[in-house]
């Protein structure tokens, strides 16, 4: 099987004529040639070559015309001109000392495995390389030599805790710093030659487009509202043109294996010609493409909001309301209890995929169907896994219970997606369940293994079946975010100036050196307790002050930790 990322060392044009001789035979056709071309039309002017320089540090363009419909949004776009950072990466060693440090009662190998997320991470850190036109140094996916999309917003998940050693909220600058001119942003850009890696109209192209929840929750964390105004118009433009190029006329979204960060899963009609479930859009309607769209435009509207400019954003809350009713019309089971992908035939392909409950983050469930949807998640039969949650239900024939790659791989990404949504719809207990499991697992194989891992196997305590060692890159998650977050339950919101501590566990826990807003750091600490019902015993220190809600037990309390 191949992967997305080992596809790469095949040159893209032997692989696309390759994969259409290979249709063609299968089907019993020759190869047809390419349609000639009408000549009836002066063709567009040629596109002026940009010199490469710091005045302007975006995309590499090799084409002959230029075709680009320009949004004028990406003259705003700070990160084009910006100029390359010049600081040292630091290391681990160094760093150490101003990382969280956390302690859990029991759990020793929890907190070596955390020190060795953080470990790899400051392994992989980077500087641009002169030729990139990339702005800031950078946490490598670790995978290839390319900068990923879907990886580097899932990296800056967890790396937002180590930003008093490392700012890796910036890895997401370098993509910001190729945005083409009619807002494209390629999914895939190489770190030496700073080029992207595919056409931007071919559909493996970009995606999936969680660039704007990535920025947001950094702000919920920071409350860096500079940052933020500065990549509201970057994250717009990359919006409005993915609902340019990549909608159907009733305006859900499409995307591919490839471009939707699920490479292999088997959703894709196979009676199509030319079928591929790695790089075909299938001529369908993808759940999880159009629901991170949703997600992605009630996100824009709310940092308009917060920007102080709601009433520029009005596109922005209609298409998330009218898909919402699209996706509840059109892509809902009743039967199944569950959303799924539509075929150009109008049916629903009944294939269960995490990618579905991206519907819980973008807020599109209707309490009716929402016990329904959820109980999914705690069903034996489809995701209550041995390690959760599975990216392919266990009841799809195609199934893999040593992972397969999308096809049952336990992944960190759609893990935290699945968390982030539960706290959405009040489900934290469940959220708390699932993390416990997830964060069990990942370190039971760091025991065994030594090391962190790309996916997991859903049928046991073991890495998937193909997966890559020391991935940190976003196998960072586990150890590090969800342990924090729904382990610990400790849930920030910076520009409130509030930090919810969801108590769950019964063992003494706490962390030092929790950062909170752009300067302050919290030290916490929660007694052992006899039950989950017992009043937490809590101890907090702030540099600056902070409201703390504590809850456990269906019960919350409010304290002020004052300055210390």
């Amino acid at each position: 099987m191949l992967s997305r990322r080992r596809f790469l060392r095949v040159p893209p044009l032997a692989l696309a004529a390759g994969a259409v001789a290979r249709a063609a035979d299968a089907m019993g056709q020759d190869v047809p040639p390419p349609p000639e071309q009408p000549r009836s039309l002066e063709p567009p002017p040629p596109l002026p070559q940009p010199e490469l320089s710091a005045g302007h540090r975006g995309p590499r363009v090799n084409a002959k015309y230029d075709t680009y419909i320009r949004n004028p949004l990406v003259e705003r776009n700070e990160f084009l001109r910006m100029e390359p950072d010049d600081a040292p990466v630091p290391s681990f060693d160094v760093s150490r000392g101003v990382l969280p440090e956390p302690s859990w009662e029991g759990h020793a190998s929890t907190i070596d495995c955390y020190w060795k997320a953080w470990q790899l991470a400051f392994s992989h850190l980077m500087r641009p390389e002169p030729a990139s036109g990339f702005v800031a140094n950078f946490i490598d996916p670790a995978f290839n030599d390319c900068l990923f999309m879907w990886d580097s917003c899932f990296m800056v998940m967890f790396g937002r805790y180590g930003a008093s050693a490392f700012p890796f909220v910036r890895t997401l600058d370098n993509l910001y710093a190729k945005q083409h001119p009619d807002g494209f942003i390629c999914r895939e850009i190489g770190r030496v030659d700073g080029a992207d890696r595919f056409f931007r109209h071919d559909p493996d192209s970009t995606g999936p487009n969680v660039l704007g929840w990535t920025e947001w929750e950094h702000y919920r964390n920071f409350g860096d509202r500079e940052r933020l105004a500065r990549v509201f118009p970057v994250l717009r433009a990359y919006h409005q043109w993915l609902r340019a190029f990549r909608t159907w006329p009733d305006g859900s979204y499409f995307s591919s294996g490839w471009g939707c960060g699920m490479d292999n899963q088997p959703r894709l009609n196979r009676d199509l010609p030319y079928y591929n479930h790695a790089h075909s859009h299938g001529w369908m309607t993808w759940v999880d493409t159009t629901l991170q769209q949703v997600l992605s435009a009630r996100l824009v509207a709310r940092m308009a909001q917060e920007l102080g400019a709601p009433d520029d954003v009005a596109d922005a809350r209609e298409e998330a309301e009218r898909l919402s009713r699209f996706v509840n019309a059109e892509l809902w089971d009743e039967t199944a209890g569950f959303y799924f992908d539509r075929w150009n035939d109008g049916r629903l392909n009944g294939v269960r995929s995490i990618g579905a409950y991206w519907a819980l983050l973008a807020g599109v469930v209707p309490s009716e169907r929402l016990d329904r949807f959820v109980a999914h998640l705690d069903d034996p039969r489809t995701f209550k896994r041995p390690h959760r949650v599975p990216s392919l239900a266990a009841d799809t024939p195609e199934y893999d219970p040593k992972g397969g790659y999308w096809r049952g791989g336990v992944w960190p990404y759609p893990n935290y997606m699945v968390l982030r949504g539960l706290t959405q719809v009040g489900r934290d207990g469940l959220a708390h369940e699932i993390a416990r499991n997830d964060v069990g697992n990942v370190v039971s194989v760091f025991e065994s293994s030594g090391t962190l891992w790309e996916n997991y196997a859903p049928e046991s305590a073991a890495p998937g079946e193909p997966a890559r060692r020391d991935f940190v890159g976003p196998g960072g998650l586990p150890p590090i975010g969800v342990l924090f977050e729904y382990v610990f339950g400790l849930r920030p919101d910076a520009p409130a100036r509030r930090l919810v501590w969801d108590v769950r566990l019964t063992e003494a826990h706490g962390i030092k050196r929790y950062p909170f807003g752009r300067e302050v750091t919290i030290d916490l600490s929660c007694a052992h307790r006899r039950s989950s019902d017992e009043r937490p015993r809590i101890e907090a220190r702030a540099s600056a002050p902070v409201d703390l809600e504590v809850r456990w037990a269906g019960r919350s309390d409010v304290m002020r930790i004052v300055k210390s």
